[in-house]
């Protein structure tokens, strides 16, 4: 294939890969008014088009994908996650296993690219956005949700684990490569106590989750994202 490119190594995300049926519950939890859909819509809307999402997981976003565009692929660097897309979308999607810096994808193919809480995380990406660029067509667009350490209490828990994390430098990096910022806020709603405990515990270190858990007195808690747009410019003649 064109364009073709040989798989990357991998970065593990330990939440996802090791608690699968944590993380299911947890993406049903998120977004919980659809905040990030409805921004999604007006920045780079995907009817009748080419989508490409990038870090797939278990392909819990593709079915919402897949019921306006023309296609839908997914890529995902982790075997067993990449059969578990292809079972949830029985032949709706085309799953392949892959990561960010080495897209299976031809040149020039692609309308919109989407990574939602994967792979990128500011500098570092640079390959990732090069893949995504060349697979693009004139006009698409890459867009990147991900978490915004600065909206409390989440991002003071995710700052909490990891003190290197710099949130102004990752949106300083987005801007210097393009890309439009929208701040969003959302709700994780869940079900039960049971649900929200276990989703605490896989995404922060142990003394972190403990916390986050006794400061959770409800169901329900607020979460900021940042989704980042950038287009590829079309053709001019």
């Amino acid at each position: 294939m064109r364009g073709f490119r040989r798989p990357d190594k991998a970065i593990p995300s330990p939440n996802i890969w090791n608690w699968p049926e944590v993380y299911e519950r947890e993406n049903r939890a998120q977004d919980a008014e659809g905040a990030i859909w409805t921004a999604l819509r007006e920045t780079a809307p995907w009817s009748g088009s080419d989508v490409l999402d990038v870090g797939c997981g278990d392909g819990f976003h593709l079915p919402v994908f897949a019921a306006e565009a023309a296609s839908v692929t997914g890529v995902e660097p982790h075997a067993g996650l990449v059969e578990r897309a292809r079972e949830r979308m029985g032949g709706r999607a085309t799953v392949r296993r892959a990561g960010a810096a080495a897209l299976p994808i031809a040149d020039a193919s692609i309308d919109l690219v989407h990574a939602r809480t994967a792979y990128f995380f500011g500098p570092g990406c640079e390959p990732g956005l090069a893949e995504a660029q060349r697979v693009l067509r004139p006009g698409g667009a890459i867009a990147i949700v991900d978490l915004d350490a600065t909206v409390a209490p989440y991002g003071d828990w995710m700052r909490a684990d990891l003190p290197r994390y710099r949130s102004d430098r990752v949106e300083e990096f987005f801007e210097r490569h393009g890309f439009s910022m929208r701040r969003i806020m959302t709700t994780w709603g869940f079900p039960d106590r049971e649900t929200l405990e276990a989703v605490l515990r896989i995404e922060f270190s142990r003394a972190v989750a403990e916390r986050a858990i006794a400061a959770t007195t409800g169901l329900a808690l607020p979460v900021g994202y940042r989704l980042h747009v950038r287009r590829k410019e079309a053709f001019r003649p």
